[in-house]
């Protein structure tokens, strides 16, 4: 009789599947929207849901933030007492002002975007190489590097940057720290553990010059409170067993005092002549250029105009959209049949299949 029976083939699709089964399946393909600093190209790190961002080599700001906090930590601790009994209690007055400014100073520069440009999408980096291939032959010719354009009757370079794919705006460089074109670079900081720019300058300005006025006055009340220790009868070495903290601070703000005050006259001289750190390492703007018109074509010819555009002007906003939303992904094609994922043959909810199978086994064997 086994002649007389004819196997037919079973249909997947035709298999019944359990609600609770296919439930865990259509879950796993819905994904929560991401943000765009998740995907970000550049080397930074984000924190707090992209609005804290810092370069990615930021091992140095805890030095910087730890030096400022101990050296003002001592000078409260052990001068502070001395100086209000002798003198007055303006002191720690005085020293907690600067002290809050510095450190606010400080973390608006670290934690600010300098003003990073975003990065060409490829329908806009490939219209420029359009525009840019004019001979209309088939043959690649990699976009030309530099592109010229005229600002107040001088002529400004643009140089195309091959990591973002566009031409950087004026003023505008690439970090190799950061892997990121920013507005008006001035330079990479490791010690705010951040870039430089058009974004967080003002902050970087205000820190430096602070931070000058926190040494100096620091310095001078040790010196003072040493001083007064010693003509009370005491010998200098005798003063300085009684208050070992006050040595530790000289030595930090002796070797560090010179810098900072340096660093605030160079940056002053900056600003007062509207120039960037990286324009006038180059000499962009210099004699040495060997260029007819050697005249700073961003500088308005006044040092009070020039100061008060580059830390007084308004801030401009973001152009990275950290916080936003990625676009949702394409729908993925349907699976085909051969693609599903079908459950177990032999499982305990299919007794169905179970009795057909041995029904069509024992008509077979009739």
């Amino acid at each position: 009789m086994m002649k007389n029976c004819e196997y037919q083939q079973i249909d997947p699709r035709a298999l019944s599947v359990s609600p609770s089964s296919a439930q865990p399946c259509t879950g796993k393909s819905v994904q929560p929207p991401r943000r765009k600093w998740e995907a970000f190209p550049g080397k930074n790190r984000f924190y707090c849901d992209g609005r804290i961002i810092l370069a990615r080599q930021s091992g140095v700001l805890p030095l910087t933030l730890g030096l400022i906090v101990v050296t003002c930590g001592l000078f409260f601790a052990f001068d502070c007492p001395f100086l209000v009994e002798h003198l007055t209690i303006f002191i720690p007055v005085i020293g907690g002002v600067l002290f809050v400014f510095v450190v606010i100073s400080l973390l608006q520069t670290s934690f600010t975007d300098p003003g990073i440009l975003p990065r060409a999408t490829p329908d806009e980096a490939a219209d420029v190489e359009r525009q840019i291939d004019t001979s209309g032959s088939s043959t690649y010719r990699p976009p030309p590097r530099t592109k010229e354009i005229l600002i107040n009757q001088q002529v400004v370079k643009l140089k195309y940057c091959f990591t973002c794919k566009m031409f950087r705006p004026p003023r505008t460089s690439h970090c190799s720290l950061c892997d990121n074109c920013v507005e008006r670079f001035d330079h990479h900081c490791p010690w705010v553990g951040n870039c430089v720019g058009k974004r967080n300058y003002r902050f970087f300005y205000s820190f430096i010059i602070s931070l000058s006025f926190l040494t100096s006055f620091i310095f001078g009340c040790v010196i003072t409170h040493l001083t007064l220790r010693s003509q009370a009868g005491k010998g200098l070495v005798q003063s300085i067993q009684e208050s070992p903290a006050s040595v530790v601070e000289l030595v930090i703000c002796f070797f560090s005092i010179w810098s900072v005050l340096g660093l605030s006259g160079f940056h002053t001289y900056l600003v007062a002549s509207n120039l960037t750190t990286n324009e006038d390492i180059k000499g962009s703007w210099s004699s040495k250029r060997g260029s007819e018109d050697t005249g700073n074509p961003y500088s308005y010819n006044s040092i009070a105009t020039n100061c008060c555009v580059t830390l007084c002007g308004p801030m401009p906003p973001s152009l990275i959209d950290r916080r936003g939303f990625l676009p949702p992904h394409e729908t993925p094609p349907a699976a085909s049949a051969s693609e599903i994922e079908l459950p177990p043959f032999m499982a305990k909810n299919d007794t169905h299949m179970e009795e057909n199978c041995q029904d069509f086994a024992l008509s077979c064997t009739a």
